[in-house]
C-alpha cells in the first residue's frame, strides 16, 4: 500500500514538472493525452463492472476537453477554431452518454476523434509552420 502512494506521489511530480517546463504546444499536448487516459481508464472500469471510478475518470475527461474547448481563441483560429469548437462538443456529449449508458462504444469513438487531433497537434512543429490557433489553445 505505500509503495503504491510513493509511485503516485513520484507520477504527480513528473506531471508537475512536465507542466512547468512546458510551452503552450505542449500543454496543449498533455491535456489531450491525459483525456484519452482518462478515457481508457473509464473504459477499464467500464469492464471491470467500477461505476464509480467509471464516472469519475469521465468527468476527468470532460473536464479536460471543457478546457480546451474554452480555451480556443475563436478571432485568430476562425473556422478552424469554429470546427474543433463543434468537436469538442460532440465529444462532450458522447461522453456524456457513454457514462450514462455504459456505453463503450461511445468511449472509443470519442478516443479516436481525440487520438486523430492528437496526431495532428502532434504533427505541427513548434517553431516551425504552425496554424492560427491549435487544438485547445491559441498557438
Amino acid at each position: 500500500m505505500m509503495q503504491r502512494h510513493y509511485a503516485q506521489q513520484y507520477r504527480q511530480s513528473q506531471l508537475e514538472g512536465a507542466v512547468m517546463d512546458a510551452d503552450p504546444h505542449k500543454l496543449v499536448a498533455l491535456l489531450l493525452s491525459g483525456a484519452c487516459e482518462r478515457i481508457r481508464l473509464a473504459e477499464a472500469c467500464l469492464e471491470r463492472g467500477d461505476p464509480a471510478r467509471k464516472g469519475k475518470a469521465i468527468g476527468e475527461a470532460c473536464a479536460i476537453v471543457g478546457h480546451l474547448s474554452g480555451s480556443l481563441d475563436h478571432e485568430a483560429g476562425g473556422e478552424i477554431a469554429g470546427n474543433l469548437s463543434s468537436l469538442y462538443d460532440y465529444v462532450l456529449r458522447r461522453l456524456t452518454e457513454a457514462n450514462l449508458n455504459n456505453d463503450a462504444a461511445a468511449l472509443q469513438e470519442c478516443l479516436e476523434l481525440l487520438g486523430e487531433i492528437d496526431a495532428a497537434w502532434s504533427a505541427i512543429r513548434p517553431g516551425g509552420t504552425t496554424a492560427p490557433v491549435g487544438p485547445g489553445v491559441a498557438a
